[in-house]
């Protein structure tokens, strides 16, 4: 059973929460909730991360805060104060954005902690309840001594404390402070494929896929191509909420394009806090350009004047660190411990989120107009779309734990240089995979880096935008089954 929202309008209080069921599927119902402000009305979509949020509450007990890392607009916020209202008997939510300085003082001396918890509940017109309150330091990177504090607030065991931030380990938001070991990090992503299914009320599609791979399974040309259009929807809009909630609520591109370019024109703003020059800004504005040359790593004196990789590699860790960049590192030896052979002046960028790298594709223009998102989703525009499916492959990758590896190398036989997408670590083995835009099934570069290193490997996939099928030794698989690798 598919459901499909349809835009609604809702007259009511301030702060008051509505709940709308989408569909119901195996007594399993996909919940919506709305938080009526002065804007009109958000969503609270269902996030894979809260399960983890349970895990951690049950098995730290107090003993740990937990820290939500990520990038700007991906929902930290939002889904940390769902998790305090429905877990816990009261919380108080600290934003640090807009709290008052005498907040941010109280922070300076965290000798009298029953002081400090007195002011926040004053403050904050909030009851706290010994082991049955949580207190959430919200946007914790622009006061580094509330951070710093959590050992201390942790000691005292009477709450439990979560903190969200972005550009968490900055040096200047990291400056003169020690790092809490109390305070476990765990990473939070755009919505993955699967979220955004669910929130357009689809509970099925996922799990019909997972048993297709899993039996490998095809379905067909006609069902693969409808389901290859569905997964370029997701490639379009992203996995940014707030993305999601206006093609949800409008089905109009033009303000999911607006939305989008919101969040792009904050995170050039970003950066510039990472690096005042511009550098980071430039570096992360021309990845599509980069990816597009289908070089063998991120040319950065193509971008910089008088610069090398080697000379902006602090600059590329403090860009990863953001969140809203992911780096693939070269592999100098692919092997089962790729991390001890990446080479870090040899790597590619990609954006956190395939929905913004769609836009920063069109970036020349005011908009991107729908006759491009139309021709994208029923995949006839013109242009060779090979790095916006690289891109969407490696934001699925690292979102589901995956540190990112690709290898390149001239073939000694051929003279003919090949290149590796990404590679997997499995069983002290290597999982080659290379991608397509295409339907193309011819896997060259497979099949030379599996010539030199056959001994290394474990299973090899081709993804592209056909139905599953194998030729002989390799598996190829539609780009939407990457989530099961």
């Amino acid at each position: 059973m598919v459901a499909r929202l349809t835009r609604f309008c809702y007259r009511g209080k301030i702060n008051d929460f509505v709940e709308f069921y989408a569909c119901k599927f195996n007594d399993f119902e996909v919940k919506y909730r709305y938080k009526i402000n002065d804007f009109g009305v958000f969503m609270t979509f269902r996030r894979k991360i809260y399960d983890k949020f349970i895990d951690w509450k049950r098995e730290s007990n107090g003993k740990s805060a937990l820290l939500v890392e990520g990038a700007r607009r991906v929902g930290k916020s939002t889904i940390v104060e769902e998790f305090a209202k429905n877990e816990y008997k009261s919380y108080i939510l600290i934003d640090f954005t807009k709290a008052p300085q005498e907040v941010f003082k109280l922070f300076d001396d965290v000798s009298d902690l029953n002081y400090i918890f007195m002011r926040l509940q004053i403050i904050y017109k909030k009851d706290l309840y010994e082991r049955k309150s949580l207190v959430i330091f919200d946007e914790v990177q622009f006061c580094p001594k509330a951070r710093q504090a959590i050992k201390h607030l942790v000691a005292d065991h009477r709450y439990d404390y979560m903190e969200t931030g972005s550009l968490i380990s900055i040096r200047k938001n990291v400056k003169d402070i020690l790092i809490p070991s109390e305070e476990r990090p765990i990473q939070m992503y755009p919505m993955d494929y699967e979220e955004f299914k669910w929130a357009l009320g689809d509970t099925v599609t996922i799990k019909f896929l997972r048993e297709a791979f899993e039996k490998r399974k095809p379905f067909g040309d006609d069902l693969n191509r409808t389901l290859m259009r569905d997964f370029r929807l997701y490639m379009l809009v992203g996995g940014m909420p707030k993305v999601v909630s206006t093609y949800l609520e409008t089905n109009n591109m033009r303000l999911v394009d607006e939305e989008k370019r919101d969040i792009l024109r904050l995170y050039e703003s970003d950066f510039m806090k990472i690096d005042s020059t511009g550098k980071a800004a430039l570096l992360f504005n021309s990845i599509p350009s980069q990816l597009e040359k289908n070089a063998s790593r991120y040319q950065v004196s193509s971008v910089l004047e008088n610069q090398r990789n080697s000379t902006v590699l602090e600059l590329i860790a403090e860009m990863e660190s953001s969140k809203t960049v992911l780096v693939s590192y070269k592999s100098n030896d692919p092997n089962a411990g790729l991390a001890r052979t990446k080479d870090l002046e040899n790597f590619k960028l990609f954006v956190c989120d395939t929905g913004l790298f769609t836009t920063m594709l069109f970036l020349d223009k005011d908009f991107t107009e729908n006759v491009i998102y139309e021709r994208l989703l029923s995949d006839k525009l013109s242009v060779n779309l090979g790095y916006l499916y690289e891109n969407v492959v490696a934001q699925i990758l690292k979102a589901n734990g995956n540190s990112l590896f690709y290898y390149a190398f001239l073939d000694e036989k051929s003279r003919h240089n090949f290149e590796i997408d990404f590679l997997l670590a499995r069983k002290n083995k290597v999982c080659p995979i290379e991608v397509k835009s295409s339907g193309y099934k011819t896997h060259a570069s497979l099949d030379a880096f599996c010539a030199k290193y056959s001994s290394r490997i474990l299973d090899k996939y081709l993804l592209n935008t056909k139905d599953l099928g194998k030729d002989k030794d390799v598996l190829s698989l539609p780009v939407y089954m990457t989530m099961f690798l």
